[in-house]
């Protein structure tokens, strides 16, 4: 990956900040739809890809609620709420037509650079979680979104859906799985470079690396000046722009905050770092395939469900089992301690202050979590492999996520598990702030972004919107037969199984 600072504009149409999956997918789509757009693209490190999006500092489920039992929880009347499992599915089915465009399209060589077919399986033990799943099932079957999904509770299938998960475990438990052949393993980091080499390709597009941008205020005219410190030396400059994207991660929250932006203000962000056990052992690999998804513990974080996953990362194939939650004070993995100090102001310390009042259970799943032992983390993970041996297994540290914090009118704040795009300026500036299902769902975030802020435009995109995403403006569970439809095309340009 190369950096052109040298020969970047002092004005662009488009400038994005981060290097990550959100800022290369914004800029790609928008690069489709109005070639002639001038993009500068600045990025804190040396390389894209390098924080959250890095292949290894995330699970790189195709978040489309196939496996995530927190997606559909069950209401005090017994019915499982499947609506959110429907628009997480809805959503990843937007990124996987643009991929499927891209693809189509020669602009990515294969499929294969990054997206790989994983079943994707729900796990569970005890009476009550079997019966959860029975129900959970029967709601999703019924609709297209999830046709195809399996479920079983003969301990012979699922030796064969996942013969590591079931070797040497106790006989007589009562045991239940889904199992879905349409699941995948993303790469989000090689995805990313993938997105920022179609970009390069063209003309009016710079790349600046090792670049971090430390300031921006308005312009006038609904333009930002954005101010630029070159890392590794060279002092700083001063570029403008008609349209600023915060795609920075943790880092973003900073940033909007310096844009002054009444959108901003009463936001605020709680950290929370995750590890992972790695194993690249090809004996112990070799024995499982897919992505098993089990129930959250009391009082865990929703993005705190324990999965084991088949990774594909350059290639290479390895398994994953997390997360581990902790609490760090960076919004970064490669940020300052003062990350979350410095956020702290007063337009949004109530809210905070209200969160952490609200939030003790948290709390008290995350001093737990930072406490454990390696033996506590084995113990937890001999409950999906119960034959792990230490030596098989690696801690890792996943990547930064910084949860949203917003005022409330009747809590005073409240902490949100979701993404959330903020705009303002009259369009000219918008941040992403927030973590899962985040990377999954990019396309459908970044059409979020063009609403907002380029409504003007959308009239002359329509048709190759349309082109890109088959789906634009129509409701993919409200439509069975463009569902099939949609399903069918993006399975084959993506090279996918079910």
């Amino acid at each position: 990956m190369t950096s052109n600072p040298s020969s970047a504009a002092s004005t662009y149409d488009v400038v994005l900040i981060g290097g990550g999956i959100m800022s290369a997918t914004l800029g790609a789509m928008l690069r489709q739809l109005e070639p002639g757009l001038s993009i500068g693209l600045f990025g804190r490190l040396d390389d894209v890809a390098l924080e959250s999006s890095n292949g290894w500092n995330n699970a790189g489920t195709g978040h489309s609620a196939l496996c995530e039992l927190n997606y559909t929880p069950l209401r005090p009347d017994g019915v499982v709420d499947i609506s959110k499992a429907v628009n997480v599915n809805e959503a990843f089915q937007v990124s996987r037509q643009f991929w499927s465009y891209l693809v189509e399209t020669g602009q990515i060589a294969s499929p294969r650079d990054f997206l790989n077919p994983i079943p994707h399986m729900s796990f569970v033990w005890g009476p009550e979680n079997v019966d959860f799943l029975r129900r959970r099932h029967a709601a999703l079957q019924e609709h297209p979104l999830f046709a195809g999904m399996s479920l079983s509770t003969d301990e012979g299938q699922l030796r064969q859906w996942m013969p590591l998960v079931m070797q040497d475990r106790k006989p007589g438990q009562p045991l239940a799985a889904t199992w879905h052949p349409a699941g995948t393993d993303v790469n989000f980091g090689a995805l990313t470079h993938r997105l920022i080499d179609l970009l390069q390709g063209k003309p009016g597009f710079d790349l600046n690396l090792a670049h971090e941008v430390e300031d921006l205020k308005p312009a006038g005219n609904n333009e930002w000046d954005v101010s630029v410190r070159a890392v590794h030396g060279g002092g700083e400059r001063r570029v403008r722009a008609k349209f600023v994207f915060i795609g920075a991660g943790g880092g973003a929250l900073h940033l909007l905050q310096k844009s002054g932006i009444p959108e901003a203000r009463g936001i605020g962000g709680f950290p929370v770092s995750g590890q992972f056990l790695r194993c690249t052992n090809p004996e112990v690999v070799q024995q499982h395939h897919a992505k098993v998804y089990g129930k959250a513990s009391v009082g865990a974080p929703p993005m705190s469900v324990p999965h084991l996953d088949t990774r594909v990362i350059d290639g290479q194939r390895g398994l994953l089992f997390g997360p581990y939650a902790g609490f760090s004070t960076r919004f970064l993995k490669q940020g300052s301690w003062l990350d979350l100090p410095r956020s702290i102001r007063m337009d949004n310390i109530g809210a905070m202050l209200a969160v952490a009042r609200d939030n003790m259970p948290l709390t008290k799943y995350l001093i737990q979590q930072v406490m454990q032992s390696s033996e506590d983390r084995l113990k937890a993970l001999r409950d999906f492999v119960p034959t792990a041996r230490k030596e098989d297994w690696e801690l890792i540290t996943a990547g930064q996520r910084v949860q949203v914090i917003k005022k409330d009118a009747k809590r005073g704040g409240v902490l949100q598990f979701g993404t959330e795009v903020v705009t303002g300026a009259g369009g000219s500036i918008a941040g992403l702030l927030g973590a899962s299902p985040g990377a999954s769902t990019a396309a459908p975030i970044m059409l979020t972004v063009l609403q907002r802020c380029f409504g003007g435009r959308l009239l002359q995109w329509e048709s190759r919107l349309r082109e890109m995403i088959p789906s634009y403006g129509v409701k993919l569970g409200q439509d069975a037969a463009l569902c099939a439809q949609v399903r069918e095309r993006t399975r084959t340009a993506l090279q996918l199984d079910g």
